[in-house]
């Protein structure tokens, strides 16, 4: 069985590769910023920071992603959740990951500065070090507060996008930046409930480990309700419109379900239903926001 994992001809090292970018974070990350630059303009994207700036962002984020893998190897083989990973698992090695990683790295950095622009570029480069550097090394291991610190660097992919085509940083664009920032404590949250005691075993303060799981459930509801009057403020600044308002109204009031509920009870399940749901609440939240600005 492992002579199949690391056989690089049997087409399973290049899932690992794959797994290393954590594909279903990054393409989270790419939509928010596709859609910060679609909001941007008032009609169609120009192809070329289109293209290029999705390219760049997208790579700059699994680099982001396969340096949290190197830096967290060693706790991601406690957990049940992250054991499986190409590291921990044994199907690459340190020297291959951080190869992968700063390669698709300097690449993305090379297309933002001459295919898009160098503000984009910079920004990008300051997300790439919060999150894998400033978060993964520092604030993870430090504070409770981890996830609510660290949730910069997350938020800042549509304003990255925002950015790759006018090389501005606007005001709507950091509302949007807003909402995510405020999104990721409910969201990270959910989980850190559910894993709580993966956590604990690693050693990592989360703050279902250091302030109990009660404690955390009413933390996230509060952030949601904060969410909820954040989401409306696209509205009220007039970057948005009626169709917008009503589905950041009602995604917002079905995601105060999932968390009331989650208050209510200790069973993981409600936790990791929340969890999910909060992934599908900020898809359908952008996808409202740029279906709002054609319409």
């Amino acid at each position: 069985m492992t002579e199949q994992i690391i056989n690089p001809a049997n087409g399973i090292r290049w899932k690992s590769y794959y797994a290393l970018c954590k594909p279903k974070v990054v393409m989270l990350i790419v939509f928010t910023a596709v859609v910060g630059m679609f909001l941007s303009v008032p009609g169609m994207v120009p192809w070329q920071p289109l293209i290029f700036g999705t390219i760049g962002i997208g790579l700059a984020a699994s680099s982001a992603a396969a340096i949290n893998h190197y830096l967290d190897q060693k706790f991601d083989a406690k957990m049940a959740r992250t054991k499986g990973r190409p590291l921990p698992h044994g199907d690459l090695n340190g020297k291959q990951v951080l190869s992968f990683a700063f390669s698709i790295g300097i690449i993305a950095m090379l297309i933002l500065i001459f295919l898009v622009n160098a503000l984009t570029a910079f920004l990008t480069f300051l997300s790439l070090i919060g999150y894998a550097v400033v978060y993964t090394v520092y604030l993870k291991h430090a504070t409770p507060q981890n996830i609510v610190i660290g949730g910069a660097a997350g938020a800042a992919p549509p304003v990255l996008g925002w950015c790759a085509v006018t090389a501005t940083i606007d005001p709507h664009a950091l509302l949007l930046f807003l909402i995510i920032f405020i999104w990721t404590p409910p969201h990270f949250w959910a989980l850190a409930v559910a894993r709580r005691d993966e956590y604990a075993k690693a050693d990592i303060p989360m703050l279902p480990v250091t302030h109990g799981a009660e404690f955390t459930r009413l933390h996230i509801v509060l952030y949601t309700v904060l969410l909820l009057l954040v989401s409306v403020l696209p509205f009220l600044t007039g970057m948005s419109g009626l169709l917008y308002l009503v589905t950041a109204v009602v995604l917002g009031l079905v995601f105060l379900y999932y968390v009331i509920r989650l208050k209510k009870t200790a069973d993981d399940v409600v936790a990791m239903k929340t969890f999910w749901f909060s992934i599908i609440y900020l898809m359908l939240l952008f996808t409202a926001l740029l279906i709002d600005h054609y319409v």
